[in-house]
Protein backbone atom coordinates (compact mmCIF):
# COMPACT_ATOMS: atom_id res chain seq x y z
CA UNK A 1 0.00 0.00 0.00
CA UNK A 2 1.43 3.47 -0.99
CA UNK A 3 0.83 6.66 1.06
CA UNK A 4 1.41 9.91 0.91
CA UNK A 5 0.58 13.71 1.98
CA UNK A 6 -1.91 13.63 5.72
CA UNK A 7 -2.40 10.15 5.87
CA UNK A 8 1.11 9.32 5.63
CA UNK A 9 1.51 11.79 8.70
CA UNK A 10 -0.92 9.99 10.64
CA UNK A 11 0.59 6.30 10.10
CA UNK A 12 4.33 7.23 11.40
CA UNK A 13 2.73 8.54 14.22
CA UNK A 14 0.53 5.55 14.67
CA UNK A 15 1.54 2.34 12.58
CA UNK A 16 -0.61 -0.22 11.90
CA UNK A 17 1.60 -2.98 14.32
CA UNK A 18 -0.52 -5.75 12.05
CA UNK A 19 1.74 -4.96 9.22
CA UNK A 20 4.90 -6.49 8.66
CA UNK A 21 6.65 -3.88 6.73
CA UNK A 22 7.44 -0.31 6.67
CA UNK A 23 9.08 1.55 3.34
CA UNK A 24 10.52 4.76 4.06
CA UNK A 25 12.46 5.85 1.14
CA UNK A 26 13.70 9.71 0.01
CA UNK A 27 16.72 11.84 -1.01
CA UNK A 28 17.05 13.90 1.64
CA UNK A 29 18.80 11.21 4.95
CA UNK A 30 17.93 13.55 7.59
CA UNK A 31 14.12 13.15 6.62
CA UNK A 32 14.20 9.27 6.37
CA UNK A 33 16.20 9.28 9.54
CA UNK A 34 14.02 11.14 11.55
CA UNK A 35 10.49 9.28 10.62
CA UNK A 36 11.85 6.07 10.77
CA UNK A 37 12.78 7.09 14.40
CA UNK A 38 9.28 8.42 14.80
CA UNK A 39 8.04 4.96 13.73
CA UNK A 40 10.11 2.95 15.63
CA UNK A 41 9.35 4.46 18.77
CA UNK A 42 5.71 4.30 17.93
CA UNK A 43 6.01 0.77 17.09
CA UNK A 44 8.53 -0.44 20.39
CA UNK A 45 6.72 2.08 23.03
CA UNK A 46 8.89 4.65 24.85
CA UNK A 47 11.26 2.13 26.38
CA UNK A 48 11.78 -0.25 23.34
CA UNK A 49 15.55 0.93 22.52
CA UNK A 50 16.47 0.75 25.84
CA UNK A 51 14.84 -2.66 26.38
CA UNK A 52 16.50 -3.86 23.26
CA UNK A 53 13.51 -4.45 21.04
CA UNK A 54 14.70 -2.26 18.45
CA UNK A 55 17.15 -4.26 16.03
CA UNK A 56 19.39 -1.88 13.54
CA UNK A 57 21.10 -4.17 10.35
CA UNK A 58 22.77 -2.56 8.32
CA UNK A 59 22.05 -3.42 3.86
CA UNK A 60 25.67 -4.90 3.15
CA UNK A 61 24.90 -7.47 6.26
CA UNK A 62 21.70 -8.59 4.73
CA UNK A 63 23.23 -9.24 1.22
CA UNK A 64 25.96 -11.42 2.34
CA UNK A 65 23.53 -13.37 4.75
CA UNK A 66 19.71 -12.91 2.65
CA UNK A 67 18.27 -15.01 5.41
CA UNK A 68 18.96 -12.54 8.24
CA UNK A 69 15.62 -10.44 7.97
CA UNK A 70 13.47 -13.43 7.89
CA UNK A 71 15.56 -14.91 11.13
CA UNK A 72 15.62 -11.49 12.89
CA UNK A 73 11.94 -11.07 12.22
CA UNK A 74 10.73 -14.36 14.19
CA UNK A 75 13.68 -13.86 17.04
CA UNK A 76 12.01 -13.59 20.34
CA UNK A 77 14.14 -11.15 22.82
CA UNK A 78 14.41 -11.07 26.65
CA UNK A 79 11.98 -8.64 26.88
CA UNK A 80 8.14 -8.49 26.19
CA UNK A 81 6.79 -6.09 23.79
CA UNK A 82 6.74 -5.62 20.44
CA UNK A 83 9.47 -5.87 18.39
CA UNK A 84 11.28 -3.54 15.39
CA UNK A 85 14.31 -4.47 13.04
CA UNK A 86 15.46 -1.65 11.02
CA UNK A 87 17.14 -2.32 7.71
CA UNK A 88 19.22 0.95 6.65
CA UNK A 89 20.22 2.18 3.19
CA UNK A 90 18.51 -0.67 1.08
CA UNK A 91 18.62 -1.15 -2.55
CA UNK A 92 16.34 -3.00 -5.45
CA UNK A 93 19.12 -5.79 -4.91
CA UNK A 94 17.83 -6.32 -1.22
CA UNK A 95 14.00 -6.94 -2.98
CA UNK A 96 14.18 -10.61 -3.09
CA UNK A 97 15.80 -11.30 0.47
CA UNK A 98 12.72 -8.87 1.63
CA UNK A 99 10.28 -10.13 -0.21
CA UNK A 100 11.19 -13.63 1.29
CA UNK A 101 11.35 -12.44 4.92
CA UNK A 102 7.73 -10.45 3.98
CA UNK A 103 5.96 -13.24 2.84
CA UNK A 104 6.69 -15.54 6.00
CA UNK A 105 5.72 -13.39 8.27
CA UNK A 106 3.07 -14.00 10.90
CA UNK A 107 1.31 -12.19 13.67
CA UNK A 108 4.17 -11.37 16.79
CA UNK A 109 6.64 -11.06 14.80
CA UNK A 110 8.99 -7.95 14.46
CA UNK A 111 7.86 -5.28 12.10
CA UNK A 112 10.36 -4.50 9.77
CA UNK A 113 11.23 -0.58 8.43
CA UNK A 114 13.42 -0.66 5.64
CA UNK A 115 14.63 2.81 4.95
CA UNK A 116 16.26 3.46 1.05
CA UNK A 117 17.33 6.67 -0.83
CA UNK A 118 15.75 8.09 -3.59
CA UNK A 119 13.25 5.38 -6.00
CA UNK A 120 12.45 5.49 -8.99
CA UNK A 121 8.51 4.34 -10.46
CA UNK A 122 10.03 1.43 -11.41
CA UNK A 123 12.01 0.61 -8.41
CA UNK A 124 11.72 -3.64 -7.38
CA UNK A 125 11.95 -2.15 -3.68
CA UNK A 126 9.18 0.08 -4.04
CA UNK A 127 6.75 -1.82 -6.53
CA UNK A 128 7.32 -4.98 -3.43
CA UNK A 129 5.81 -2.51 -0.26
CA UNK A 130 3.33 -0.83 -2.41
CA UNK A 131 1.74 -4.31 -3.86
CA UNK A 132 2.64 -6.29 -0.48
CA UNK A 133 -0.78 -6.87 1.31
CA UNK A 134 0.51 -6.57 4.56
CA UNK A 135 3.27 -3.93 3.87
CA UNK A 136 3.17 0.28 3.56
CA UNK A 137 5.34 2.29 1.15
CA UNK A 138 6.08 5.95 1.97
CA UNK A 139 7.81 8.33 0.12
CA UNK A 140 9.35 12.01 1.51
CA UNK A 141 10.18 14.46 -0.74
CA UNK A 142 10.92 18.19 -0.06
CA UNK A 143 7.32 19.13 -0.05
CA UNK A 144 6.53 21.47 3.84
CA UNK A 145 4.06 19.88 6.15
CA UNK A 146 0.26 20.21 5.63
CA UNK A 147 -1.63 22.10 8.09
CA UNK A 148 -2.65 18.58 9.93
CA UNK A 149 0.91 17.46 10.26
CA UNK A 150 1.58 21.08 11.84
CA UNK A 151 -1.22 20.62 14.35
CA UNK A 152 0.01 17.16 15.45
CA UNK A 153 4.02 18.63 15.99
CA UNK A 154 2.23 21.66 18.34
CA UNK A 155 0.10 19.14 20.01
CA UNK A 156 3.42 16.87 20.73
CA UNK A 157 5.09 20.54 21.75
CA UNK A 158 2.71 21.18 24.12
CA UNK A 159 1.78 24.31 22.30
CA UNK A 160 -1.87 23.44 21.80
CA UNK A 161 -3.28 27.71 21.47
CA UNK A 162 -1.47 29.55 18.89
CA UNK A 163 -2.89 32.13 17.44
CA UNK A 164 -3.44 33.31 13.36
CA UNK A 165 -0.29 35.15 12.59
CA UNK A 166 1.76 33.30 15.09
CA UNK A 167 0.47 29.83 12.58
CA UNK A 168 1.41 32.11 9.56
CA UNK A 169 5.04 32.56 10.89
CA UNK A 170 5.13 28.89 11.77
CA UNK A 171 3.93 27.85 8.44
CA UNK A 172 6.67 29.72 6.89
CA UNK A 173 9.18 28.64 9.08
CA UNK A 174 8.38 24.84 7.90
CA UNK A 175 8.79 25.65 4.34
CA UNK A 176 12.66 27.17 5.23
CA UNK A 177 13.44 24.15 7.44
CA UNK A 178 13.96 20.61 7.60
CA UNK A 179 11.39 18.73 9.68
CA UNK A 180 14.12 17.77 13.00
CA UNK A 181 15.07 21.67 12.98
CA UNK A 182 11.36 23.22 12.98
CA UNK A 183 10.92 20.28 15.81
CA UNK A 184 13.66 21.90 17.58
CA UNK A 185 12.02 25.10 17.16
CA UNK A 186 9.01 23.99 18.85
CA UNK A 187 10.42 22.47 21.63
CA UNK A 188 12.37 25.90 22.40
CA UNK A 189 9.01 27.53 21.81
CA UNK A 190 7.11 25.09 24.37
CA UNK A 191 10.26 26.01 26.80
CA UNK A 192 9.52 29.90 25.86
CA UNK A 193 5.96 29.31 27.02
CA UNK A 194 6.81 27.65 30.12
CA UNK A 195 4.03 28.66 32.60
CA UNK A 196 2.50 31.38 30.10
CA UNK A 197 -1.38 30.02 29.20
CA UNK A 198 -1.73 32.73 26.62
CA UNK A 199 -1.71 32.08 23.18
CA UNK A 200 1.89 31.67 21.12
CA UNK A 201 2.36 35.05 19.76
CA UNK A 202 4.76 36.14 16.40
CA UNK A 203 6.76 37.47 19.01
CA UNK A 204 7.12 34.39 20.31
CA UNK A 205 7.81 32.44 16.61
CA UNK A 206 10.41 35.39 16.27
CA UNK A 207 12.18 35.11 19.88
CA UNK A 208 12.50 30.95 18.75
CA UNK A 209 13.36 30.91 15.23
CA UNK A 210 16.94 30.76 13.89
CA UNK A 211 18.35 32.76 11.44
CA UNK A 212 18.11 31.00 8.46
CA UNK A 213 19.34 33.04 5.66
CA UNK A 214 22.52 34.61 5.17
CA UNK A 215 22.75 38.38 5.43
CA UNK A 216 22.61 39.05 1.48
CA UNK A 217 18.97 37.81 1.30
CA UNK A 218 18.00 40.95 3.69
CA UNK A 219 20.04 43.28 0.44
CA UNK A 220 18.39 41.28 -1.78
CA UNK A 221 14.75 42.05 -0.53
CA UNK A 222 15.56 45.70 -0.29
CA UNK A 223 16.89 45.79 -3.62
CA UNK A 224 13.28 44.42 -4.58
CA UNK A 225 10.99 46.31 -2.71
CA UNK A 226 13.11 49.58 -3.24
CA UNK A 227 12.64 48.89 -7.27
CA UNK A 228 16.82 48.20 -7.32
CA UNK A 229 16.51 46.24 -10.60
CA UNK A 230 19.79 46.43 -11.87
CA UNK A 231 21.01 44.87 -8.12
CA UNK A 232 19.46 42.02 -8.28
CA UNK A 233 21.23 39.37 -10.43
CA UNK A 234 25.04 40.34 -8.90
CA UNK A 235 22.92 39.75 -5.64
CA UNK A 236 21.23 36.54 -6.84
CA UNK A 237 24.83 35.39 -7.88
CA UNK A 238 26.70 36.06 -4.47
CA UNK A 239 23.73 34.15 -2.72
CA UNK A 240 23.99 30.88 -5.41
CA UNK A 241 27.55 30.57 -4.55
CA UNK A 242 27.22 30.96 -0.76
CA UNK A 243 24.61 27.96 -1.22
CA UNK A 244 20.83 29.42 -1.14
CA UNK A 245 18.84 27.69 -3.12
CA UNK A 246 15.81 29.55 -5.32
CA UNK A 247 12.92 28.08 -3.31
CA UNK A 248 14.23 29.39 -0.34
CA UNK A 249 15.28 33.26 -2.08
CA UNK A 250 11.27 32.49 -3.44
CA UNK A 251 10.74 31.97 0.89
CA UNK A 252 12.39 34.85 1.69
CA UNK A 253 11.10 37.18 -1.01
CA UNK A 254 7.52 36.02 0.06
CA UNK A 255 7.72 36.17 3.74
CA UNK A 256 8.92 40.19 3.06
CA UNK A 257 6.23 40.98 0.68
CA UNK A 258 3.55 39.39 3.19
CA UNK A 259 5.33 41.69 5.81
CA UNK A 260 4.84 45.08 3.97
CA UNK A 261 1.68 43.82 2.58
CA UNK A 262 0.50 43.49 6.95
CA UNK A 263 2.34 47.14 7.58
CA UNK A 264 0.04 48.48 4.60
CA UNK A 265 -3.02 47.38 5.81
CA UNK A 266 -1.89 48.18 9.54
CA UNK A 267 1.24 50.15 10.76
CA UNK A 268 0.93 48.62 13.97
CA UNK A 269 1.11 45.18 13.16
CA UNK A 270 2.71 42.14 15.08
CA UNK A 271 4.89 41.48 11.68
CA UNK A 272 6.25 45.11 11.72
CA UNK A 273 7.24 45.02 15.12
CA UNK A 274 8.85 42.00 15.01
CA UNK A 275 11.70 43.67 13.15
CA UNK A 276 14.84 45.52 14.60
CA UNK A 277 14.16 49.22 14.59
CA UNK A 278 16.28 50.23 11.52
CA UNK A 279 14.49 46.91 9.20
CA UNK A 280 11.36 48.43 10.78
CA UNK A 281 11.43 51.90 9.56
CA UNK A 282 12.82 50.87 6.14
CA UNK A 283 9.67 48.03 5.57
CA UNK A 284 7.33 51.13 7.03
CA UNK A 285 8.60 53.27 3.91
CA UNK A 286 8.69 50.65 1.30
CA UNK A 287 5.19 49.72 2.32
CA UNK A 288 4.00 52.98 1.91
CA UNK A 289 5.06 53.07 -1.50
CA UNK A 290 3.92 49.97 -2.70
CA UNK A 291 0.67 50.08 -1.26
CA UNK A 292 -1.89 47.15 -0.12
CA UNK A 293 -2.94 47.07 -4.27
CA UNK A 294 0.56 45.94 -5.78
CA UNK A 295 1.82 43.89 -2.70
CA UNK A 296 -0.58 42.04 -3.50
CA UNK A 297 0.21 41.66 -6.91
CA UNK A 298 3.11 40.60 -5.89
CA UNK A 299 2.56 38.00 -3.58
CA UNK A 300 0.82 36.53 -6.67
CA UNK A 301 3.40 36.68 -8.86
CA UNK A 302 6.11 35.17 -6.08
CA UNK A 303 3.54 32.06 -5.47
CA UNK A 304 3.22 31.47 -8.78
CA UNK A 305 6.92 31.25 -9.42
CA UNK A 306 7.34 29.35 -6.10
CA UNK A 307 4.77 26.96 -7.59
CA UNK A 308 7.18 26.84 -10.66
CA UNK A 309 10.10 26.39 -8.94
CA UNK A 310 8.21 23.31 -7.06
CA UNK A 311 7.04 21.56 -10.19
CA UNK A 312 8.77 19.10 -12.50
CA UNK A 313 10.10 22.04 -15.16
CA UNK A 314 13.52 21.97 -16.35
CA UNK A 315 13.68 25.70 -16.69
CA UNK A 316 16.37 27.14 -15.14
CA UNK A 317 15.62 28.05 -11.01
CA UNK A 318 17.62 30.78 -10.73
CA UNK A 319 16.81 32.07 -13.78
CA UNK A 320 12.69 32.29 -13.09
CA UNK A 321 13.43 33.70 -9.73
CA UNK A 322 15.06 36.37 -10.80
CA UNK A 323 12.92 36.82 -13.69
CA UNK A 324 10.15 37.34 -10.83
CA UNK A 325 12.32 39.49 -9.10
CA UNK A 326 12.95 41.99 -11.86
CA UNK A 327 9.83 41.67 -12.93
CA UNK A 328 8.40 42.94 -9.31
CA UNK A 329 11.61 45.70 -8.97
CA UNK A 330 9.87 47.32 -12.35
CA UNK A 331 6.52 47.34 -10.32
CA UNK A 332 7.73 49.35 -7.46
CA UNK A 333 8.84 51.77 -10.12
Amino acid sequence: MKLSGAEAARYFARPDPARAGLLIFGADPVRVADRRAQAAAALAGPDGAAEMRITRMAAADLRREPARLADALRERGFFPGPRVVVVEDATDALAPAIAEALRDWAPGDAQAIVTAGALTGRSALKTLFETHPGAVAIGLYDDPPGREELDAMLAAAGLPRVDREAMAEIAALSRDLDPGDLRQVLEKLSLWKHGDPAPVTPADVAACAPATLEAGADDLMAAVADGRAPAIGPLIRRLEAQGASAVTLAIAALRHVRTLHALALDPNSPRGRMLPHRAREAAARQARDWGPRRLEEALAMILDTDLALRSASRAPSMALLERCLIRLAMMRR
